[in-house]
């Protein structure tokens, strides 16, 4: 038996555990070819990576290590007595392999292949291969029952006494859309219910929850969530602590970054995490634009249909609505720039962006409409008067008050640059995706303060030497890497010839 050490490393969502290569009790080379091993202590189990360590300063002979992700999982104490096995195949691996030779599978397998995603039984390579062998073929039964699983693998959230659970979400995509903080708000003064689990980015310049995070606390636990809810009707919180559809996590995590995105997957991704968090009613935001997820009005036809056919399978109301994906919304991207727009429109202010505005009450009404009392288009209209009567942000400071205070203050960054126009004209584009990694390189999220103030929006006029937008960082090399792509392209196209001319920094 060898002695549990905690290793300070963090592995993402990855288990990894650590062997001296210089232990007696196990011979290193034994395991050395083998991706996977098992961890045992107290009946308690964990396949994770094997890596061996040969500086004994980081770990002694006589211990076995667990990275930080891994110790978590695990729960044992350090210092307990543990052992090593050779790893039993995952017992989905045959629907596994089917599934790579291309032939379709049926709601059994996917939910033996999803617990073991869920319990990290997979590796990397598995679950990699996993998303491409169903990008590749995948029915629309298969989506249902892909969704069914990853719904029912973690948590269900369920709310007594409540016959309407409302929510919403956008495909994403846009930067800056951040229409979540002034829907919840308008839809819980209305007085239906909106607990809303939201994501951090991953590949963006801010997920909801992170802007959020500039105002409340968004990691709170299950029961302190449903607390909030009971008082105030709605909340903004980070999904993460309520562990809704764990699958997903898994999956994002390796799709991401391999640039895998398919209808099929979307669709169970997003409707697995609302029906395991208790939603009855849904309204589901697909912008479409030319730098957008969707590219054209037939893209969006058929995402629409499979939205529509796997919410009535899974008994959620579901409606689809289309939006502008050609530009961002409003004029900040990343957490304090964002929140900053959430704000100004919440508080009615002359500057607050028209577009934000107009974007969240229309989401807004689209979702009070689902309340039986609203006459039939008054749903836009109630929203409306929320607004404007100052009900919804008397309702949003309620819920940040009860989610209680951010971690840290978050300001903008001091570090910032202006790109400005070369030639006098009108601004004819502005590259979503391009704009969006320029703030992602600036350091949003993780440095809160860091993004882009847009100074320009497209239909604008603009002079040569007029600043289009500014780029703020709180970190040197970071802030040098974002003006250097900016640089090399700004992202707007000015005159309307499709041709982007270069910004004079």
């Amino acid at each position: 038996m060898l002695r549990l050490k905690r290793i300070g490393i963090s592995t993402s969502r990855e288990n990894v555990v650590f062997l001296s290569r210089a232990c007696t009790t196990y011979r290193a080379a034994a395991f050395e070819g083998q991706e996977k091993v098992e961890v045992v202590a107290n009946g308690q189990r964990l396949v994770a990576t094997l890596n061996l360590v040969d500086d004994p300063s980081i770990l002694p002979p006589d211990c076995l290590g667990l990275s930080e992700q891994a110790f978590a999982r695990f729960g044992q104490a350090e210092g307990v007595e543990v052992r090593l096995d050779h790893p039993h195949p995952p017992k989905s691996r045959e629907g596994l392999q089917a599934k790579i030779e291309g032939r379709e599978l049926d709601e059994a397998c996917f939910r033996a292949i999803i617990d073991d995603i869920a319990h990290h039984r997979y590796g990397k390579v598995e679950v990699a291969a996993f998303l491409v062998a169903c990008g590749s073929f995948m029915t629309t039964a298969e989506t249902l029952a892909l969704t069914r699983a990853m719904a029912d693998a973690g948590e269900q959230l369920h709310w007594p006494g409540a016959p309407l659970v409302v929510d919403k979400h956008c495909i994403g995509g846009i930067p800056g859309n951040r229409t979540s903080m002034i829907v919840v708000p308008i839809v819980a003064a209305h007085g239906l219910m909106m607990p809303k689990t939201s994501s951090r980015a991953i590949t963006s310049p801010a997920g909801t929850a992170d802007t959020m995070e500039v105002l409340a606390n968004v990691e709170v636990d299950l029961d302190r969530m449903r607390t909030i809810v009971a008082e105030a009707g709605g909340c903004l919180v980070w999904g993460g602590h309520v562990k809704l559809s764990p699958a997903d996590d898994v999956l994002i995590s390796v799709e991401r970054p391999l640039n895998i995105d398919t209808r099929e997957q979307m669709v169970a991704s997003i409707l697995s995490k609302k029906k395991a968090a208790g939603s009855t009613h849904l309204v589901i935001d697909m912008p479409v634009g030319p730098s957008a997820k969707l590219r054209s009005a037939d893209d969006a036809a058929r995402l629409r249909k499979l939205f529509e056919y796997v919410g009535d399978a899974i008994g959620l109301s579901l409606r689809v609505t289309l939006s502008d994906g050609s530009q961002p919304v409003g004029r900040g991207i990343g957490p304090v720039l964002e929140a900053r727009d959430v704000m100004a429109v919440l508080e009615n202010r002359a500057d607050a962006p028209a577009d934000l505005r107009d974007r969240s009450l229309a989401l807004a009404g689209r979702i009070l409409e689902f309340d039986p009392a609203l006459r039939g288009g008054a749903g836009l209209a109630r929203a409306r008067d929320l607004l404007d009567k100052g009900a919804a942000l008397a309702k949003m400071q309620q819920i940040m008050a009860l989610q209680g205070p951010p971690p840290r203050i978050a300001t903008l960054g001091a570090l910032s640059r202006e790109l400005v126009a070369d030639q006098d004209g009108r601004v004819a584009a502005i590259d979503c995706y391009r704009i969006a990694r320029i703030a992602r390189l600036a350091g949003a999220p993780f440095d809160p303060g860091a993004g882009i103030d847009l100074l320009k929006k497209v239909g604008d006029p603009v002079q040569a030497g007029e600043p289009l937008y500014r780029i703020h960082a709180e970190r040197a090399v970071e802030f040098r890497f974002a003006c250097g792509l900016a640089a090399e392209a700004s992202g707007y196209a000015v005159n309307g010839n499709g041709k982007e001319k270069g910004p004079t920094p």
